[in-house]
């Protein structure tokens, strides 16, 4: 592979993924970005990609910092996402965590990370205004990932979400997207077992669902192990699950109410060992367990 690779998105001009084109003129910031930081010149090679699974192996025609352009080798689709789509929600965490959160989960290949704002998040971003900015700040992390790891799809990064909100609406409507949940230090009421209603609320069905698993990271007693829920999973002789949603806390977890309401909306509630983690840890770790068992 190339050392220089650049992001493009796919010109407007191009009919279909298997179109040739001839040169691709880079953005200014992507033009900077390679001819002044990473002191690319003339006839380099370069690999462009536009994020959506296409790549063109290129080299680099006019080398200007502000528009520089890729005359066009060969055009490929790249290899195809990962077997399962995997979402990522995340609470967001203090500091730069949520940076690293979204450049990690771009290399192991999430499809979609969706940051949200609970009752124990330190870092509320609607009271200034810092939302769009962040926001922006994490699709930029994702691409800098991305250039970095050889990753030719780019996560879809949501705007910031109340979890609560966000579980209701998963709940409520099929097709929405879902989330996964995080970790404890002071139990909320306790689940009996892993699929279980918390003591005192009634016993819900799970609602219908978008995704084929819906975990949260817990570490309640009765959360039950990654490999047994597959299992269970397999012996149903359903297909191999095809979307997956992993709801993670934030510092100190989620609230009792909030970790009820994900429970009782049929999140199955998984071990990450017997440790307590810090959030960014827990959802790496959660993440490159599920996406090792499900391409195994």
């Amino acid at each position: 592979m190339p050392d220089f690779r650049s992001y493009c998105p796919t010109p407007a001009h191009a009919p279909a993924p298997a179109a040739t084109v001839g040169e691709l003129t880079l953005s200014p910031d992507e033009s900077h970005h390679l001819v002044v930081v990473n002191r690319a010149r003339r006839d380099d090679p370069v690999t462009a990609f536009d994020g959506r699974g296409r790549e063109w192996q290129c080299e680099l025609a006019r080398d200007s910092k502000n528009a520089a352009v890729l005359r066009v080798i060969t055009t490929r689709q790249a290899s195809p996402p990962l077997p399962c789509e995997i979402t990522l929600a995340q609470a967001l965490p203090k500091g730069a965590a949520m940076d690293a959160i979204v450049r990690k989960a771009t290399e192991i290949g999430v499809t979609r990370i969706v940051p949200l704002e609970s009752e124990r998040t330190q870092v509320h971003l609607d009271a200034d205004g810092r939302a769009g900015k962040k926001t922006d700040k994490w699709r930029t992390a994702a691409l800098e990932a991305a250039k970095q790891c050889g990753n030719p799809w780019l996560p879809e990064i949501a705007p910031v979400q109340n979890v609560i909100d966000f579980i209701r609406a998963s709940a409520v409507a099929a097709g929405s997207a879902e989330f996964p949940l995080g970790r404890r230090r002071e139990a909320p009421p306790k689940p009996p077992s892993g699929n279980s209603a918390p003591p005192d609320s009634p016993a819900a069905p799970a609602p219908p669902s978008a995704y084929d698993l819906r975990l949260v990271a817990s570490l309640y007693p009765g959360a039950r192990s990654l490999k047994s829920v597959l299992a269970s999973h397999r012996a149903t002789n359903r297909p191999a699950p095809k979307k997956a949603l992993w709801l993670i806390g934030p510092e100190g977890d989620f609230s009792p109410a909030e970790m009820a309401a994900a429970v009782e909306s049929g999140f199955t509630p998984i071990t990450l060992g017997p440790l307590v983690l810090r959030c960014e840890t827990a959802a790496i770790y959660a993440l490159s367990i599920l996406s090792y068992e499900l391409s195994t």
